[in-house]
């Protein structure tokens, strides 16, 4: 899929890190951080900083949803990458679905913000990245940590003040977020991007007995922190929704559908319905996205179903049988 190698793009180089054929998540390179007060050296302001995201990407799509949840639409700017086959990187241009040319820098592929930021940048080419106008540099590419400062830091200029990481839950909420990074956000790429039978099997269990743990937690309480709706709900929802679309088949994790689990299932058109989630979901997008990528789909065959996804996960859930707490 391309990579950066002292500031050239190489289309025909590739990475995926490996060990005895577990495949390993890069970590992220830029780590900066947005603050109410600038402390960090970069202040939260209106129109200062924009989101270089797809929908397809779930990592990128948690921050598509904290933007729209936390109404930070006219505050946060955004361009959104075409779902193409990656040859060239993440590129921007029009396509249906919502996106468009890059009206901010004028880039035409992310990796041309990566070389701004840094002109010898040697790595992958990840979305989201969070650009500094005012600078002309990447505060961050960590899903994990942008969501955390749209949480908060920009609450001056938005009427959304919901709490989704509050201070009281955050042992808690962190604990679930590992458990299910490690079996589910992650765990899926540890399954489809598998090198070995071993490193296989290892990464599938480890995903179905996380999902399993799930959903018996999940019939004695309306969501995983309890009552109320918390981050790590949201970090659970970007798997949930590719899952049957694209893990289940795609990515060889077949052992069970989340339409067959009674918790999950309702839970995951519960979250679905909250008000402005479903419409960052871009059903289209999702599939197209994974499918495009050769060396997961070499045959590069897009499939053409399901027609039927978006209407049931706005079907009726039985959550409501649970208390839910304001935030």
């Amino acid at each position: 899929m391309g990579l950066l190698i002292e500031g050239v793009w190489d289309a025909d180089a590739t990475m995926i890190p490996l060990e005895a054929g577990r495949f390993v998540r890069e970590p992220a390179k830029f780590r900066g951080t947005v603050t109410a007060d600038g402390a960090s050296g970069f202040a939260a302001e209106p129109g200062r900083y924009h989101l270089y995201v797809a929908y397809h990407c779930p990592w990128a799509w948690r921050t598509i949803l904290y933007r729209r949840l936390k109404r930070l639409e006219s505050v946060i700017s955004m361009t959104v990458a075409i779902p193409n086959d990656r040859h060239e990187g993440w590129i921007f241009g029009d396509y249906p679905g919502g996106c468009a040319p890059d009206e901010v820098n004028g880039f035409t592929h992310l990796h041309q913000a990566y070389t701004a930021a840094m002109p010898r940048y040697s790595g992958t080419v990840s979305v989201p990245v969070l650009w500094d106008k005012r600078t002309r540099t990447i505060v961050n590419n960590e899903s994990s940590e942008i969501i955390r400062m749209l949480n908060s830091a920009f609450d001056a200029f938005t009427d959304a003040r919901e709490d989704y990481y509050p201070e009281a839950l955050r042992a808690e909420i962190d604990l679930v977020n590992q458990r299910v990074y490690d079996g589910v956000n992650n765990g899926v790429y540890r399954v489809g991007l598998a090198r070995s039978q071993a490193a296989y099997d290892e990464a599938f269990d480890l995903l179905f007995d996380t999902l399993d743990w799930l959903d018996a937690r999940l019939a004695h309480q309306r969501y995983l922190v309890g009552e109320r709706i918390t981050e790590a709900d949201w970090r659970l929802l970007a798997s949930l929704l590719r899952f049957d679309l694209v893990y289940h088949a795609l990515f060889k994790c077949n052992q069970r559908s989340i339409a067959s689990y009674p918790q999950l299932s309702n839970y995951l058109r519960d979250l679905y319905q909250v008000p402005g989630v479903a419409e960052t979901v871009n059903v289209p997008h999702f599939v197209r996205g994974y499918y495009s990528i050769p060396h997961v789909n070499p045959n590069g065959i897009i499939p053409r179903g399901p027609k039927y996804y978006e209407a049931w996960l706005a079907s009726p859930h039985d959550r409501t049988r649970f208390a839910r707490s304001a935030a």
